[in-house]
């Protein structure tokens, strides 16, 4: 089992990819590397590995919006454009959402929100409100959520499943010393008894 290095030390992004980062380590990595250092996860790796590639992704320029504009009087259907109607996840998309799909309290996905975002950032005109409903539904694909950044959540779920784990009085604090040996390292990364009889020098000191 290889202990993660320093990401100086790291030759390419095959290497840098067997390892767990959290999002905020990320970015401050393409922070120190002079690249794009916002957005999810799954697009911090990807700046990462054009890195590794030889292509610098530089922070994008920002727009400011004053608040005075973005309201917008354009009629919500299934043909208007997200780009257009200003969509962001606020109750009167929620309603219209709840009107179109039947559900009294609508919630967004992971999935919704992330297409939203890259909607944004392509400067998509053609994406409309009928399209993020087929993202609802799953019946279309325009961006995934990350959902390498629930890891840690379902580690600690399944390790509290465990009943060997109750002899542990503080639960989380055992858990966390196990994740960071997982995370740390190339091994898948997920919660298995075996990893109790492995560590149990460690979590017993």
């Amino acid at each position: 089992m290889d202990k993660r290095p320093q990401f100086c030390q790291i030759k390419s992004f095959e290497e840098f990819s067997k390892y767990y980062w959290y999002r905020e380590e990320l970015q401050v990595i393409c922070k120190q590397l002079g690249i794009d250092s916002s957005g999810m996860k799954l697009e911090l790796n990807h700046n990462i590995e054009e890195y590794f590639k030889g292509n610098l992704i530089r922070e994008k320029q920002r727009k400011t919006v004053s608040s005075s504009t973005q309201k917008t009087d354009v009629p919500l259907t299934l043909e208007t454009s997200l780009i257009e109607c200003k969509f962001c996840f606020s109750q009167s998309f929620r309603d219209f959402f709840s009107t179109q799909t039947g559900i009294k309290n609508f919630k967004f996905n992971t999935d919704m929100v992330a297409t939203a975002k890259k909607v944004k950032e392509n400067g998509d005109k053609s994406f409309t409100l009928g399209d993020m409903l087929e993202i609802f539904y799953g019946r279309k694909t325009y961006a995934k959520y990350d959902k390498s950044c629930l890891q840690w959540n379902k580690f600690v779920q399944d390790f509290c499943s465990d009943p060997a784990t109750n002899q542990f009085p503080d639960k989380l604090k055992t858990a966390s010393i196990l994740w960071r040996e997982v995370r740390n390292s190339t091994r898948e990364k997920t919660y298995n008894h075996n990893l109790l009889e492995e560590f149990a020098d460690i979590i017993n000191s």
